[in-house]
This record gives C-alpha cells, sequence and structure tokens, in this order.
C-alpha cells in the first residue's frame, strides 16, 4: 500500500521496526521470519524460522512425499511439516546426518559448493581402499555424464575397507561413482557432518532434535 517514494519517507522520519529495532536504510533484508512495525501498527507478524537435525535411517526418502517409501518428513512430530524442506538430501540407502528448516537462505549457505563447506561421509567398501584413491580425488575425477570434473576430495584411510571422505559438492551418487571408478562397490555410506555441523551422536537412527542457536549461527 506504499508506493517506494512512501517507504522511503517512512524510514528516513524512523517510523519502521524490524524485529523490534529502527530501519532506516532502505537495502535492509526483510524475510518472512522479520516482525515489521509501522508506528504501532503490526504491518507483519513473521513466523518462526526453524531448523533441525536428523540421524536418517535406511530405506527412508529426502523427500517431503513420496508414493512408496516413509519420507524424512514422516519422522518428524512437528506443526506444518509441509512448510519445510531437506538441506542436503540422502540417497535412501545412505544414513546419517540431514538438516531439515523452512529457511531457505541458511540452508543455501550450508549445502552450496561455492560455501566450500565440507560434508564428511564415513564409507565402507567391498574392496580393500588404496593410497591411490586418496590421489585420484584430490585430483578430481571426470563424470562423462554431466560433462564435468568432481572437486577435489579428501580421503580419509581408517581401515582396509573404510574411510572418511570430505566432498565440497554434492553430485549424483557421487560418492558411490567415485569409488566405482575403482570397480570397488560401497556397501555402506553414512553422513557425519555437514560444515560446521557434527551429527548428535545421542540421537539413534530416525530420531531428530533442534538445532542450538549456537549451531544455527556457525553456517
Amino acid at each position: 500500500r506504499f508506493n517506494r517514494a512512501d517507504a522511503r519517507l517512512l524510514l528516513a522520519a524512523g517510523r519502521l521496526r524490524v524485529d523490534g529495532a529502527v530501519v532506516r536504510d532502505a537495502r535492509f533484508e526483510v524475510r518472512e521470519f522479520s516482525r515489521i512495525e509501522l508506528d504501532d501498527e503490526l504491518l507483519q507478524a513473521g513466523k518462526p524460522a526453524r531448523y533441525f537435525m536428523l540421524n536418517k535411517p535406511a530405506g527412508v526418502v529426502s523427500a517431503t512425499e513420496h508414493a512408496e517409501h516413509r519420507t524424512v518428513l514422516d519422522l518428524l512430530d512437528e506443526p506444518d511439516k509441509h512448510e519445510l524442506h531437506i538441506g542436503g538430501r540422502l540417497d535412501l540407502t545412505t544414513t546419517g546426518l540431514l538438516v531439515i528448516t523452512n529457511d531457505g537462505l541458511w540452508s543455501r549457505r550450508l549445502t552450496e559448493p561455492r560455501s566450500r563447506l565440507g560434508k564428511i561421509y564415513r564409507v565402507s567398501t567391498e574392496k580393500p581402499i588404496t593410497p591411490e584413491y586418496a590421489e585420484v580425488f584430490a585430483r578430481g575425477l571426470y563424470f562423462a555424464y554431466e560433462n564435468l570434473t568432481t572437486l577435489p576430495a579428501e580421503l580419509e584411510i581408517l581401515g582396509s575397507h573404510e574411510a572418511l571422505l570430505t566432498l565440497h559438492e554434492g553430485r549424483y551418487h557421487q560418492v558411490k561413482r567415485m569409488f566405482g571408478h575403482f570397480q570397488n562397490k560401497v556397501i555402506g555410506l553414512h553422513r557425519e557432518r555437514m560444515g560446521p555441523l557434527q551429527l548428535d551422536p545421542q540421537l539413534a537412527p530416525g530420531q531428530y532434535r533442534a538445532l542450538s542457536a549456537a549451531e544455527i549461527a556457525q553456517v
């Protein structure tokens, strides 16, 4: 109901408050979570931003709805679940850390390759893992289907058939395809970390909890 000139005048007069603070800068970012007031009139109540970490079990789909399988949203006992989305999906058989939120900007910061936030996976394989894997992954692998080379990835070998792999992107079935380069089948894949967020060891498969303010602020 206000044009741009009206809005500038209101800002200059200090009549607009966002989350209780007077705002005078026309470039100030207002989001759906913001409470906006003009004098004593409430223009937007704002809605709470919600952030959860889930320990995804195998056999559950990283989707909001699916015709055949349970979805990760089915595991949540939360109101208005349809408003939530998944940050950084996992394959049907892959387990571990999944982030669910209604804050799209925040989840993009966590998952976009340009953010350079590593995702750490514990990988179990059918055949032994040799040091050559680490050298090849560090250089990047060419994926002909997408005509691209993967970003450099770090591999820490834990045992003959187990390693920690740090990725900085999330291509289709990327981990399985990287190990497939060596004709080595991945038989277990578990995400332990996304950037600064570590999977809570207290969460059993299928359990979840809200993120703390400190965890949210780290992203």
